[in-house]
């Protein structure tokens, strides 16, 4: 089990939520963070304490940290991979391996959408600690790199073109399964647009990715289904309706297809999740669902 607590001045079900759906809006660029805060304010009319409770669900990342950077089980270092077709001629990344000489199976972690923050670096030493290679590419590289606040990093990442942007993570998949420290079996995971992400590149890789797990992230094409050969395990917040809209259609595209996939929604569970730098982080959903990625990797990267 993973030891993912994180100390919040609120906790998940002290929050209203019609502050959990503003920031939805506000994570996803509809609004920006004095539309969001002043939103929320304005509830109070109501009788809800909404602007401390939106103030919480800003993240904390230094709380967060579940991996020390000098671990001794793990070697990470900063990299760079060509990256034709994408945003920037080269690419900056994270690359975490377990202590030894390898190689080790390789997973691909892919940021939410406001790049390569600490949250994203952390679950990138995650699975380095369960025994796997793990690159954890920066979608901002062309701005100089994840700017040191969220509210910046989704500004710029709002500005990139989306097909150069996926080159990026797709480049980073194929460097990363070439590398000299992977066996070559190749798994991906991502959260939020990076769980939409790890979809399409299912749908985009075809028989060359051996595992990919989307944490509430948007379906793959309809129309690109049929070229998915990679298992899927699938993760959902019960409440996050704007992505769960997707799922039915996806699921039927999945069967017409014989595609292999298992999806779960853990109860009680906000878009998020998983992210234990806000209190839409909910621990035991999380080290669940961490706990099957990991399983479901071993399964499938062999």
């Amino acid at each position: 089990m993973s030891n993912l607590a994180v100390q919040t001045p609120l906790a998940q079900a002290d929050i209203d939520q019609r502050v959990y759906d503003l920031y939805d809006e506000y994570c996803h660029g509809k609004i920006d963070r004095r539309q969001y805060l002043a939103r929320a304010g304005a509830l109070a009319a109501l009788g809800i304490p909404a602007l401390a409770m939106a103030a919480s669900l800003l993240p904390q990342y230094a709380k967060a940290q579940t991996v020390s950077f000098t671990d001794a089980r793990i070697k990470a270092s900063y990299v760079s991979y060509p990256s034709p077709g994408g945003t920037a001629d080269n690419i900056r990344g994270y690359l975490v391996q377990p202590s030894g000489t390898g190689p080790f199976p390789a997973v691909l972690v892919i940021h939410e959408n406001r790049g390569l923050n600490p949250y994203i670096e952390d679950v990138a030493r995650r699975a380095a600690l369960a025994g796997f290679v793990a690159l954890a590419p920066d979608g901002l590289t062309s701005f100089g790199g994840y700017p040191g606040n969220d509210d910046d990093g989704r500004t710029q990442q709002a500005k990139l073109e989306q097909p150069k942007l996926r080159a990026d993570m797709l480049n980073g998949a194929r460097w990363l399964k070439a590398h000299k420290l992977s066996t070559g079996k190749l798994g991906v995971t991502g959260f939020c647009w990076g769980g939409g992400t790890s979809n399409w590149l299912a749908a985009t890789m075809g028989a060359d990715l051996q595992a990919s797990v989307p944490y509430y992230g948007a379906a793959a094409e309809t129309a690109s289904v049929p070229n998915i050969k990679a298992p899927l395990l699938i993760h959902y917040a019960e409440n996050d309706q704007r992505i769960n809209d997707m799922w039915p259609p996806y699921e039927a595209a999945l069967k017409a297809a014989g595609a292999r996939y298992q999806a779960h929604f853990y109860p009680g569970t906000q878009h998020g999740f998983h992210n234990n730098s806000t209190p839409r982080f909910l621990e035991a959903a999380a080290i669940l669902s961490w706990d099957r990625t990991v399983a479901f990797f071993k399964q499938h990267l062999a």
